[in-house]
């Protein structure tokens, strides 16, 4: 057994850090783009042709929202090649496995984060924008310099729940292909039949990255904290 682990943990770990910590970075960054963009829109209070905007927006959050994680990323990666449009995509469109798995955990990840950002955003008191405005700041200004600081604060936690869960989906990644640490599990677990110590040492691989991710989290917390703190004085 401890042959095993000696000779199977590099291996997952090389695949963590080397495509399942890229995969959840990347993709929270670009998602938590798309989640303010989202955020934004539905929070505006632009009426006419920008309706349809909100629509759009609203409907994207109720889409990736309301379906499961790994049925996306088989849409992204399986099924896309399939939208065959003559004159515009007449070979559909096809993704290398990491760009659809990005593009597929950065949509999703933007919809769950956008309804963080919005709510944050929203329990920020109203006193704060006329303030803002009393001072002739722009409502641009007003967002940057007082609204997103105080946002940040109550947004922060969940957000980095979300990104934490992100690290532990990016397991599905190896349903496209993605040589990732779940994926590496299976083929070893596959070569020496010993599925139940490869998908628990793997499982256990998972549980430290988590635990260093949550103890970083709440190191953060504390650091925006005093930083508020300070900014209120």
């Amino acid at each position: 057994m401890w042959e095993i682990i000696k000779t199977s943990l590099p291996q997952l770990l090389a695949a963590g850090f080397k495509y399942t910590i890229p995969l959840a970075i990347i993709s929270f960054f670009f998602g938590l783009i798309i989640a303010l963009v989202t955020a934004l829109i539905r929070l505006s209070r632009q009426r006419g042709a920008f309706m349809i905007l909100k629509w759009i927006a609203s409907f994207y959050v109720w889409l990736f929202r309301s379906t499961p994680l790994l049925v996306q990323l088989f849409i992204v990666f399986f099924g896309l090649p399939y939208l065959r449009i003559k004159g515009v995509l007449p070979h559909g469109i096809k993704l290398e496995p990491f760009t659809a798995g990005i593009i597929t955990f950065s949509l999703n990840t933007g919809a769950y984060a956008s309804e963080t950002i919005r709510a944050a955003i929203s329990s920020v008191p109203t006193g704060q924008w006329e303030a803002g405005a009393a001072i002739g700041m722009t409502r641009l200004q007003i967002l940057w310099r007082i609204i997103l600081p105080q946002a940040l604060r109550v947004a922060l936690p969940p957000l980095s729940n979300s990104f934490i869960s992100l690290v532990k989906d990016t397991s599905l990644a190896a349903s496209i292909t993605i040589m990732e640490m779940f994926a590496v599990s299976q083929q070893i677990a596959a070569e020496n039949y010993q599925p139940l110590l490869m998908y628990t040492l793997v499982a256990m691989v998972y549980a430290v990255f988590t635990t260093i991710l949550s103890y970083f989290q709440g190191y953060l917390e504390r650091v925006v904290d005093r930083q508020v703190n300070a900014n209120n004085r």
